[in-house]
């Protein structure tokens, strides 16, 4: 029989649990008149919610399974099944011929396996047959689910598919190797939907919003300019970061000739792709095959890949797949039981339990030896704990040391996990080899994502002239940053630069232009180009790793939307025709890239290089940021290099230090090395790059 092991909390437990749902605390300690005595309550109110919730760590009780086979593994004599799930009485195997009817073809009870699991050996070839796997707990079968490890789905990802993986490699797949990269501050990011890219008419592209619409070269707008695959490599990034491509459950995949869109932060088969980008969703090999061919499109034409990934949460909670068969093991509880939410979408896993850490970990594993996959950026990191992304980054490294991991450094709600012990900005410095967004300098580029009107520095927004410095250094440590004025941060949380994503928009909230479009609204739009090159810009020529979302080099809209989650394609899609109307921008970008690329005084590898290397003059007018870099230590052609940065509305009057200048970028103009010296002018929203050989 099974045990339902919450039936053998404690009775201090219980009373713990009592105290701290049955008595309302908070008016509690109101009635407290002294201050001190008052706050020592509230702390032992803490304390104690903090033994309750680590008193659910009794699923830690719960035998632990080392091997490395969970899931199904194939071969054409025999196929062995085995899932883990301990507390189930009994668990059945049900297989059927297609991946969405409802007449099962087979029924086999699992036996019980070793720490908890229920193995099923079958030995004859299954392949194309489809599975599930139901379980008894406390008398009650649950739900028929694909076990998490499930490596191929059918139809919406109801059921899983056997699958012989060999047939799944697209021709020349075991020749296929990711482009040279060397150290992470190398990094350009380039922030794409699969759909996005190409599913307006004017990208040219055959296969629109699907993963063979990245892969197709040749690809122009109406205007004969390069779109798609073509036009990402000639900008020069380095990776592409794709939004969620994994099984998400919000595109229902048997209606694809009906308007659905969502971004994909609803996972419920981590392991597989999402059928929605295939050309055939019903076949669970298609969407296997043609993501590997968008991969190995990218892999030859220079670029490397990183997914999008959301271990912190599931779609479903009750009734997702950890939950059907092993309820309540793979997520967080609050004090009095409920699920806990740090998330904001209804559960957050427990990635500091064995079996969850060990399902991070062997997916993040699984795609970079299957797919090939370059990087990972974990959405709200937040959530999950220090130890866990340590131990992933670790093993990633061994197999793949130019491996690129960032996250989220933050929630969307409380959590009762240990702030410390999670993985949020302000311990970025504990991360091994792992970067964080910076949110400083995002929001002191153009100003706060809550409040929108509000402006940033590139805006003209005084005082944020020490958020923009905090993030040319990338949160390290700086003897010239006023910390004290820094709009989030009071103190540097990078350890090294490679801590630190620098970047001022992405999928969430307003793109760059639409924010300026509204907190910019009564200054003409010519000046709010400038603002969108400078922004670029800061972006550009900042330490750390740059990212730039997808459109931004072509002043990108999504009309004003500023959570397009859901949004149709109108708001969503890519409107090519904007790179007709913005060449200037376009080689702007370009050639800001090709910039960053050339010289290593914009990329430095450790935070002593930044404390040394890089100097703030002061003394400059306000809203004016003006440093130099001693390129002569970092073994750049330019031996020194002055970076000027206007955030105001006007010409400034700014002087040069002694010797003549040549100029890189002089007011957002590339320019052609013209000598400069003494004072000299920078016109509003503007960058200036000069240098000396």
């Amino acid at each position: 029989m099974g045990v339902n092991l919450h039936d053998k909390v404690s009775p201090c437990l219980f009373f713990i649990k009592f105290l701290l749902t049955s008595v309302s605390h908070s008016i509690f300690v109101s009635q407290i008149p002294d201050y001190t005595m008052k706050r020592s309550v509230m702390i032992l109110f803490g304390l104690l919610n903090f033994i309750f919730a680590k008193s659910q760590s009794i699923y830690d009780s719960y035998p632990v399974y080392k091997g490395n086979d969970l899931g199904l593994t194939y071969s054409k004599k025999q196929s062995t099944f085995r899932i883990w799930a301990p507390t189930a009485e009994k668990v059945q195997l049900i297989f059927y011929n297609r991946g969405d009817d409802h007449i099962d073809t087979g029924l086999f009870d699992m036996d019980k396996g070793a720490d908890g699991t229920w193995v099923k050996k079958i030995a004859r070839d299954l392949e194309g047959k489809f599975y599930v796997f139901k379980v008894q707990v406390n008398g009650k079968w649950l739900n028929e689910v694909p076990d998490p490890y499930a490596k191929a789905v059918g139809i919406n990802g109801k059921r899983a598919l056997v699958v012989d993986r060999k047939n799944t490699n697209p021709p020349g797949w075991e020749k296929d190797k990711s482009p040279v990269f060397k150290n992470k501050t190398d990094a350009i990011l380039y922030e794409l939907h699969v759909r996005d890219a190409s599913i307006n008419e004017n990208a040219g592209i055959k296969n629109r919003g699907k993963y063979l619409g990245l892969t197709e070269t040749g690809t122009k707008n109406q205007d004969g300019l390069s779109t798609g695959l073509d036009h990402i490599k000639e900008l020069g990034v380095t990776h592409v970061h794709l939004l969620p491509v994994y099984d998400f459950y919000s595109i229902d995949e048997s209606k694809l000739d009906k308007p659905q869109y969502n971004w994909g932060y609803d996972p419920v088969n981590y392991n597989v792709p999402d059928g929605s980008f295939s050309t055939n969703p019903y076949d669970g090999v298609t969407r296997i095959k043609e993501f590997k061919q968008m991969v190995q499109a990218f892999h030859q034409n220079g670029l490397r890949v990183v997914m999008d990934v959301v271990y912190n949460h599931t779609r479903l909670t009750e009734e997702s797949n950890f939950n059907q068969l092993v309820p309540g093991y793979y997520y967080r509880q609050t004090a009095d039981g409920k699920f806990s939410n740090a998330t904001a979408c209804g559960n957050e896993t427990a990635s500091e339990r064995y079996m969850m850490r060990k399902f991070m970990l062997e997916s993040v594993l699984y795609w970079v030896k299957e797919y090939h996959i370059d990087g990972f950026r974990f959405d709200l990191m937040g959530v999950h704990d220090i130890e866990t992304m340590n131990l992933i980054s670790k093993e990633l490294h061994k197999i793949k040391p130019d491996i690129l991991l960032y996250g989220e450094g933050w929630t969307a709600g409380s959590s009762p996990f240990p702030d410390s012990l999670r993985a949020i900005k302000k311990y970025a410095y504990k991360l091994d080899r792992i970067a964080v967004f910076s949110d400083d300098i995002r929001d002191g580029i153009k100003g706060s994502v809550f409040e929108h009107t509000d402006k940033g520095f590139v805006s003209g927004k005084p005082g944020m002239e020490e958020s923009i410095k905090f993030g040319i250094v990338a949160s390290c440590k700086h003897p010239q940053v006023d910390y004290a004025k820094v709009n989030y941060s009071k103190a540097p949380y990078s350890a090294q630069p490679w801590n630190t994503i620098t970047y001022c928009e992405c999928h969430d909230n307003h793109v760059l232009w639409d924010k300026l479009a509204i907190s910019a609204s009564t200054i003409k739009e010519s000046s709010r180009i400038q603002m969108q090159m400078l922004a670029l810009s800061i972006v550009l020529t900042s330490q750390g790793i740059p990212f730039l979302h997808a459109g931004t080099e072509f002043l990108r809209t999504k009309k004003g939307v500023e959570n397009s989650f859901e949004s149709p394609d109108s708001i969503n899609a890519i409107d090519w025709s904007l790179k007709t109307a913005n060449p200037y921008l376009v080689d702007y970008v370009r050639k800001l890239i090709r910039m960053r690329k050339d010289h290593p005084a914009f990329r430095m590898t450790t935070a002593s290089q930044i404390e040394k290397e890089i100097n703030f003059l002061h003394n400059q007018p306000n809203g004016i940021i003006a440093y130099t870099i001693n390129g002569v230590n970092l073994k750049d052609s330019w031996k020194k290099i002055i970076v000027f940065l206007n955030g105001t509305m006007g010409r400034r009057t700014v002087t040069l230090p002694a010797g003549k200048w040549k100029t890189a970028i002089w007011d957002n103009y590339f320019g052609n090395g013209v000598d400069m010296e003494g004072k000299f002018y920078l016109d509003s929203f503007s960058c200036t790059v000069l240098f000396q050989e």
